[in-house]
């Protein structure tokens, strides 16, 4: 009986039992390969939305540090004569138009802090999507503003740009004057800047 045991044992695994070890790493390997390939296909999806993701924030961050940094007349009073107010919010939906003390130099120029007239614009690229520009003006302000090629990029590959403007009171408007009676000569209260980024497959 002993002799049985011990010669069982000492034949190894059975023609059965190898086959049904095969078949269970194939299913196993199956399983591994079919998790990585899901892994690697997606990696370039999650990739772009991360890059997406950054240029949005980064378009933000800069918007938010212009318009943290704006510039007005307090008690500002309508002027006699038919001429604008030089430090006036003037808003679109895809288009706003300020002053702030946030200036970025492109070029050298002194320490002394300047005011410049900061304008959002968008323009159409090749690819069907909108390119979000950023004006950055100094004194005198030519009027009417003049979109120029040489304006920095701040923003590629938008679907859509929408500025919403909210008064005193919270309520919102599509467009806004602060130069202007209908506005009672006051900027907005708040400004709301939604933007969709991104491409066919994936936005943000």
């Amino acid at each position: 009986m002993r002799s049985e045991k011990s010669k069982r044992s000492l034949a190894g695994f059975t023609l059965l039992e190898v086959m049904v070890a095969i078949f269970i790493f194939g299913i196993l390997m199956t399983t591994i390969f079919g998790s990585f390939h899901a892994i690697f296909s997606h990696a370039g999806a999650i990739r772009e939305g991360a890059e997406t993701y950054e240029i949005a924030r980064t378009c933000l961050d800069r918007m938010m540090a212009d318009l943290e940094a704006m510039y007005f007349v307090p008690e500002y009073e309508p002027r006699e004569l038919n001429t604008k107010d030089p430090y006036r919010v003037e808003g679109k939906k895809e288009q706003l138009r300020f002053t702030s003390r946030a200036h970025v130099a492109l070029e050298e120029e002194d320490d002394v802090p300047k005011i410049a007239e900061i304008v959002y614009y968008l323009d159409n690229d090749k690819d069907g999507y909108y390119t979000l520009k950023r004006a950055d003006n100094l004194e005198p302000f030519h009027e009417p503003f003049e979109k120029k090629a040489g304006d920095p990029i701040l923003c590629e590959k938008l679907k859509s740009l929408i500025f919403l403007y909210y008064d005193e009171e919270g309520k919102e408007h599509d467009h806004w004057e602060s130069d202007s009676d209908s506005f009672k000569y006051a900027t907005p209260k708040a400004i709301k800047v939604k933007l969709e980024i991104g491409n066919e497959s994936s936005s943000l």
